[in-house]
């Protein structure tokens, strides 16, 4: 069975990380699965969420999964396919948001992380091309509260684990692709 590729995209909030990853899609000629992460919380999410269907090509087949994101590549990863998941910054909110009842900083970072390592794996293991966006938020300022310190610390271990794993990774600078490994 073929390996798949994985292809890690991260940068800053609006250095053009969905768009790189989106051209990157389109050129490979392939099928493209794009699965959204984010949720519609409020007015602004709704208009950034349309804004991205709009921009996509009417041919690639849309998932909006908010959770069970390396289900759904292991279900649909066994094609010469090209899946996009954009983003991984919502995944990992939205594990935290999901277990937020679990008792103790320690386990709840364990299970997120082995979320995110477990798509990584699946993500590898699959025989389609996979391209996994994130932004980096470990470069700008320290939270001022303990929650956004200890979210911008799993997301940037979970951001580690998809870069180890990753074949190719994108640093994304206002608008210009930087290519940091592969």
């Amino acid at each position: 069975m073929k390996r798949g590729k994985l292809l890690f995209i991260t940068g800053g909030a609006r250095s053009g990380k969905s768009h790189f990853a989106e051209e990157i899609a389109a050129k490979t000629g392939k099928e493209v699965v794009y699965i959204a992460t984010a949720q519609a919380g409020d007015e602004e999410m709704k208009r950034r969420i349309k804004k991205h269907q709009e921009r996509r090509p009417g041919n690639w087949k849309t998932f909006e999964e908010p959770n069970n994101v390396k289900k759904l590549v292991k279900e649909i990863g066994f094609e010469d396919i090209v899946i996009l998941i954009d983003c991984l910054t919502l995944l990992v909110s939205n594990h935290l948001l999901c277990n937020e009842n679990i008792i103790g900083e320690d386990v709840l970072e364990r299970k997120v992380l082995q979320e995110i390592d477990r798509l990584a794996i699946i993500a590898v293991q699959s025989r389609a091309e996979v391209i996994i966006v994130s932004n980096e938020v470990g470069m700008g300022l320290v939270p001022d509260k303990k929650i956004g310190r200890f979210y911008r610390d799993i997301l940037g271990k979970a951001n580690n684990l998809i870069a180890q794993k990753a074949d190719k990774v994108f640093f994304m600078l206002s608008g210009i692709p930087i290519k940091v490994k592969g």
